[in-house]
């Protein structure tokens, strides 16, 4: 099936949980995740109308930047080695696994200009899964505040790939407790405003519970 089909879609279900939950499907952002696909199947991607696109390793990031620049907004969405922030971080739009200090040193260091970042949440609490536990989310948040080149515009977690909707809800739901915490805190450094959560197999579930960018691959681009 071809991109702008499936884009179809997944706007046709997001319109119904929106529905569902009493929100507006224009505050959802749709990021195609890139990563696996080729560089004719992005073209086929931007041409459908969706121009934010989600990467997670640095070669596929650059071959695709290099190719088509400034006709996307760049997500980088996978975990990001220190050694490898000055390759990216002056490429990208946004990102997503904003995890540990010593990532937001290397980026005050190599940053031309202030970054959007997620903070990664593990609110799960898998092993095999990064980022920050949500016990130690405010200590990180108020340590992030003397590094000027970043600015916290969300949080965000990857659920696990079950089948359990109550468990997914309830992680999803903590992370937007999370996020509307730090919101109301009024940080300059930390507006908090998104929510980055939900892929194709729970996007609809994200968005019932306030994701506001969904990381779609599978459904979208396969």
């Amino acid at each position: 099936m071809d991109v702008a089909n499936n884009l179809q879609t997944i706007q046709k279900n997001i319109a119904h949980a929106c529905q569902a939950c009493q929100r507006k499907k224009e505050d959802i952002t749709i990021i195609a995740v890139t990563k696996y696909v080729t560089i004719e199947r992005t073209e086929e991607t931007l041409q459908a109308g969706i121009t934010d696109l989600g990467e997670n390793r640095l070669e596929g990031f650059l071959e695709k930047y290099n190719h088509f620049h400034d006709r996307a907004n760049w997500h980088f969405i996978g975990t990001l080695q220190s050694r490898k922030v000055k390759d990216v971080i002056n490429h990208i739009d946004v990102l997503h696994s904003l995890d540990r200090i010593s990532l937001a040193k290397e980026i005050e260091k190599r940053a031309n200009k202030q970054i959007d970042c997620f903070i990664q949440v593990n609110v799960s609490g898998e092993e095999s899964k990064h980022g920050v536990r949500p016990e130690a989310l405010f200590t990180f948040i108020e340590k992030l505040k003397t590094y000027s080149k970043i600015r916290v515009i969300g949080l965000m977690t990857m659920a696990p790939h079950i089948k359990d909707e109550a468990r997914l809800r309830s992680i999803f739901r903590h992370l937007a407790t999370l996020r509307n915490d730090i919101h109301m805190q009024n940080l300059i450094h930390a507006p908090c405003n998104f929510l980055s959560m939900g892929m194709s197999n729970d996007y609809t579930i994200a968005v019932e519970e306030g994701a506001t960018h969904l990381r779609v691959g599978t459904n979208l681009v396969g």
